[in-house]
């Protein structure tokens, strides 16, 4: 997947030869950018690795201007049991390969610009042409992050609870299909 977002920049599928500029943008995120955004750790060996070897059950994706990488979006097709579990008491079976879990991030200085804006109809639309039913927050939205929460909600995401850590987390879900 290619997509021009700006003449700038281009939304594209992660590629073997990214991990310098993966790595360096996980090192360029902000200590409170980097608490809302742990789906693994955020390492230079772990960007590598995720480059290195395409992952058959994830889809990943960047925001990229000649190798300077300034989004980074990952869609998990299996399900956690810890999501699922969570989803049940309001009525949705969460299921691997028809409910993707969605994380999304972008650096600090490119928050609030427009570009995540510009990429979410077309990252929506390759979990739709993926086969998802629906796009799940992976580990939710902290509540005290009001931006995001706005932002997901914009594009038509729900809450359905939450959970407790240090602080509340949202639980949010979008569905694809009606």
């Amino acid at each position: 997947m290619q997509v021009q977002l700006t003449d700038d920049w281009v939304l594209r599928s992660l590629r073997a030869d990214d991990g310098g500029a993966l790595a360096a943008y996980f090192a360029a995120l902000s200590p409170e950018s980097k608490r809302r955004f742990q789906p693994h750790p955020l390492t230079a060996t772990v960007a590598e690795e995720l480059c290195a070897a395409a992952s058959s059950t994830a889809l990943r994706l960047v925001i990229d201007r000649t190798g300077k990488i300034i989004g980074y979006f990952i869609f998990e097709t299996v399900m956690s049991v810890h999501e699922a579990t969570r989803y049940r008491p309001f009525g949705h079976a969460l299921e691997t390969g028809k409910d993707f879990l969605f994380a999304p991030s972008m650096a600090d200085a490119f928050q609030n610009q427009g570009l995540a804006s510009r990429a979410m109809p077309h990252l929506l639309g390759l979990a739709r042409q993926s086969g998802a039913r629906s796009v799940v927050l992976m580990g939710g939205t902290q509540a005290t992050n009001a931006r995001a929460i706005a932002f997901y909600e914009k594009f038509g995401f729900q809450r359905f609870g939450g959970y407790q850590t240090e602080i509340y987390n949202h639980d949010m879900r979008l569905e694809l299909v009606v």
